[in-house]
């Protein structure tokens, strides 16, 4: 089959920067991105691409080369699932908050609605690609449901998982480390892959493009953010020995990865990791093995989860003990919001928790990164539920001017690693707070030599 006509559904941070490029290499194939939020379509339409609502660096022009030619967004779900070939599900995957395995399993009520619509719909046959990220075996979910609407409409599915990071998305898009797609073993699956292969053929070479079963591809993405999120979680449990022991675990991180079995990434010491992936695949990979009895592996996977909680917790405590044990009616400045630079995404951020705990302590929190919003700020604190909303926003204040967010405050806390935080007059800011002035810097990217000689009170993760 020759793909002509592409929908996918769902205009989050995976669906949209993914079509873009799509369209952008695929000149020849009309791609469709569908979503019941009008708010988000239309931001996607607007004529100023700065405005579109995922930010990743280079994806506006990509939007601005194909959209009008080739690439839509729309609200219209039915009419373009009825009219491609081939449709990507990439709707959210959030950990479930309710009934059995709340806390850990997927919640896939979104995948369902999305079976169903495509079900609904379908008059001729059609290759559904899964691209959020699943658990093993859910593929099959979605074929029980496809294949049983009685209305003689053939559907092949295939596992695309993403493997992109934020902040990356489209260098990560335009020239991958790997394509893998995951189908059925018979001629018809093997068809179905073929047909995505020939898309992704177009600008990724065909040596970088693996082919595997449905189940092996679905579990080598969770496999795969778990590899990851084990170093980082490995590096911060070094970190907290080194501050008791002396040792410098950026010096620690640079001596390991240098070993060639080892490699430097991912071993970068911080206040803990984030993002909409990590944990929820993590967790999911536990209910998973638990589900299937194999508790001593559920345990392994957990600790990297413990660890990460443990990481924030501990950011959070140092600030409260270092300012005399209390902060209560304190300013504590948070410069960045996001989980981590050149995104505004902040999914699990560790400023969220953060914050959090420091809001249960009474501090006054203020609030600057150059691409998250006050709304959102509010909305991440909100979702905890640890208190009434009206708490949160007499507490959290946010500010377009990050020297006006330092002004007066008793300490500042870097949580996110943009560059930019580098580059500010330190000594200005410096001269507009109460002193003793702390810097807690929970991304280990200042320069600790620079800030103490101004006269800051300077804490590093690690060392």
């Amino acid at each position: 089959m020759k793909i002509t006509n592409i929908c996918c559904i769902g205009a989050g941070y995976v669906g949209g920067p993914t079509m873009a490029v799509i369209a952008q290499k695929c000149p020849h194939i009309k791609v469709t991105v569908v979503d019941l939020n009008t708010d988000r379509i239309e931001k996607w339409n607007d004529e100023n691409v700065d405005n579109i609502p995922v930010y990743e660096p280079g994806l506006g022009e990509i939007v601005k080369h194909s959209r009008g030619k080739n690439l839509f967004f729309s609200t219209e779900v039915d009419k373009a699932i009825d009219e491609a070939q081939l449709i990507f599900i990439s709707v959210n995957t959030p950990t479930k908050t309710y009934g059995s395995g709340k806390g850990m399993a997927a919640d896939l009520k979104y995948i369902e609605l999305c079976a169903r619509q495509i079900a609904r719909v379908s008059k001729d046959d059609k290759i559904v690609v899964e691209k959020s990220t699943l658990p093993v075996r859910t593929a099959e979910a979605i074929k029980n449901i496809l294949d049983h609407t009685g209305n003689g409409v053939q559907f092949q599915i295939l596992s695309n998982p993403e493997f992109l990071a934020e902040g990356t998305a489209v260098e990560d898009l335009l020239a991958p480390d790997r394509v893998l797609i995951g189908g059925d073993t018979t001629p018809e699956g093997q068809k179905a892959i073929q047909a995505l292969v020939d898309v992704y053929a177009n600008w990724v070479p065909k040596d970088r493009i693996l082919t595997t079963n449905v189940w092996s591809s679905e579990l080598s993405k969770l496999t795969a953010n778990a590899f990851l999120a084990q170093r980082v979680s490995s590096i911060n449990a070094m970190s907290e020995l080194c501050e008791k022991t002396g040792a410098d675990v950026t010096e620690v991180a640079r001596a390991i990865g240098m070993d060639s079995r080892i490699g430097s990434k991912f071993l970068k010491s911080s206040v803990g990791f984030g993002g909409s992936c990590f944990q929820k695949d993590i967790l999911n990979l536990v209910y998973i093995s638990k589900s299937f009895g194999l508790h001593e592996v559920a345990d392994y996977w957990e600790q990297v989860i413990i660890m990460n909680d443990h990481q924030k917790r501990r950011f959070s405590k140092k600030i409260v003990s270092t300012l005399y044990n209390t902060v209560a009616d304190k300013k504590i400045t948070f410069l960045g919001w996001a989980f981590k630079k050149d995104t505004n995404d902040t999914r699990e951020s560790a400023a969220i928790y953060v914050a959090d705990d420091l809001i249960n302590e009474q501090a006054n929190i203020a609030v600057f990164d150059p691409k998250v919003a006050y709304n959102q700020v509010i909305a991440d604190l909100n979702y905890l539920e640890s208190r009434a909303p009206h708490k949160n926003e007499a507490l959290v204040k946010s500010f377009s001017d990050p020297y006006e967010a330092c002004k007066d405050s008793h300490a500042i806390a870097i949580l996110t690693e943009w560059d930019e935080f580098k580059d500010y007059d330190w000594k200005k800011i410096y001269d507009n707070m109460l002193k003793p002035a702390f810097v807690f810097d929970g991304r280990n990217l200042l320069d600790r030599e620079k800030l103490t000689s101004i006269g800051f009170h300077y804490q590093a993760i690690g060392s």
